[in-house]
């Protein structure tokens, strides 16, 4: 036995691999056959995995559609100046977007084991839970660069997309703001609604790159008004998705200027921090007070149920307002707006905690929850609904003094696609 013989070559990291697939394989395939079987045949109408929402039709799925319990958003800063590139890579996110609310992967899985596979693959069996995909394009998108229109687009702008202005006690990140295109994936899974704009930014590597994301969630019975982070009911007011009329005058955009987006509408998102260690510490009279509401009927303040009309003219023994003038309800409310209405759907978040300078007294300085409100709304014109409606608020509302907005971004939303086709054609083939 001879002691200089050369040590055996290592194994390549792929023979590696696929060793131990090969040992692991006799063992595993009953489980793994009885597994598959059992993904493909839960098919019930009532397992919410298997729920699925139309991609395709006049409109883009996740603005009227019932709200799902999460949410991802993304936004995008595109690197490319070619107006092909762009073109060519929301045909790709469409397609995708398309195969994935139905419960697909976002390509076919059929990828030589020596390329990056066309999915994932972390939803696998999870079904569509309802999942909705809707795209948005930014100011960007429309703006010159040094003195070039990058795509050609920027005649195209709609009067309607307009740059949102500072409001009072904004304290917004850049790395939370702004964005050429944006992501909104919806779902009844928390993962699922993640793995859907997962895809579309690794689909766009090189072409785009991640400005800022946010994960959101939504709790409450199904078919009830949900509860925020405050403890209050969220979106009472909002306009009847169910009556077309109300979508018509407050939802969809129908301006002669932009033909392209007849269907779409524009979107506002705002994150808005909550300093609930602050408001946790209210007497419930008081937050009562702020909200304009009760808190646990999320009836009007005087009225017994949630959806009684607000009584912006009702005052107490002493003659003072019922609903504070400084309260959040009589503020937005649609009768101090001009009628002005807005469709929100928004997600609260919570990322874990950080450490904060309190605005408010008692400016406290300590760790503290960096959770709040991703407050989401689309409208047919923020000029006249997002905007004046937030000028007030953010001047006068009360509620203030817990809230802090720290992103923004604007999008218009366009109309649905057809098959064939893929969402924003009208805007680059007209």
């Amino acid at each position: 036995m001879t002691n200089d013989q050369s040590p055996p070559s290592r194994p390549g990291r792929r023979g590696f691999l696929k060793a131990g697939g090969a040992a692991v394989a006799a063992g595993a395939g009953l489980a793994t056959s009885s597994v598959t079987h059992a993904a493909l045949t839960r098919t019930h109408a009532d397992d919410v995995q298997r729920q699925i929402e139309p991609f395709y039709g006049a409109h883009q799925g996740g603005v009227v559609t019932p709200q799902q319990s999460h949410s991802y958003l993304a936004a995008f800063d595109l690197k490319t100046d070619k107006r092909e590139e762009v073109i060519a890579l929301l045909r790709e996110w469409t397609q995708a977007a398309a195969r994935m609310t139905q419960g697909k992967p976002a390509g076919s899985l059929e990828t030589a084991d020596d390329k990056p596979a066309a999915d994932s693959a972390d939803v696998l069996g999870l079904g569509a839970s309802s999942l909705t995909i809707t795209f948005g394009f930014g100011p960007g998108l429309f703006t010159s660069r040094d003195g070039k229109d990058r795509y050609g687009l920027a005649s195209k702008r709609p009067a309607a997309l307009v740059d949102l202005p500072r409001f009072n006690g904004d304290q917004l990140i850049a790395e939370k703001t702004g964005g050429d295109l944006f992501v909104q994936a919806c779902a009844n899974d928390a993962q699922v609604a993640f793995h859907a704009v997962r895809q579309l930014a690794r689909m766009g590597y090189g072409a785009i790159q991640m400005r800022w994301g946010q994960a959101g969630f939504l709790s409450g019975p199904k078919g009830q008004t949900p509860r925020n982070l405050m403890g209050f009911k969220d979106g009472t007011n909002n306009p009847s998705t169910a009556k077309p009329p109300l979508m018509n005058q407050f939802v969809w955009a129908n301006a002669a200027d932009a033909p392209w987006m007849q269907g779409g509408t524009y979107t506002v998102v705002r994150r808005i921090r909550i300093t609930l260690e602050h408001w946790d510490q209210m007497e419930l009279g008081f937050q009562e007070q702020v909200f304009g509401r009760h808190k646990y009927s999320g009836a009007p303040i005087g009225q017994k149920n949630e959806f009684d009309a607000v009584d912006l003219k009702a005052v107490d023994k002493d003659g003072n307002p019922v609903i504070p003038d400084n309260s959040h309800v009589r503020l937005s409310n649609q009768a101090n707006n001009a009628g002005a209405q807005i469709l929100r759907r928004s997600y609260s978040y919570n990322d874990g905690t950080n450490f904060y300078i309190e605005r408010w007294p008692p400016w406290r300085q300590e760790t503290e929850y960096d959770a709040g409100l991703i407050f989401i709304a689309h409208q047919a014109d923020p000029r006249t609904g997002f905007i004046p409606i937030n000028e007030k608020l953010s001047k006068f509302d009360v509620m203030n003094q817990f809230t802090t907005h720290i992103g923004s971004a604007i999008f218009a939303v366009p109309p649905g696609a057809r098959e064939g086709s893929y969402v924003g054609a009208g805007l680059f083939e007209a």
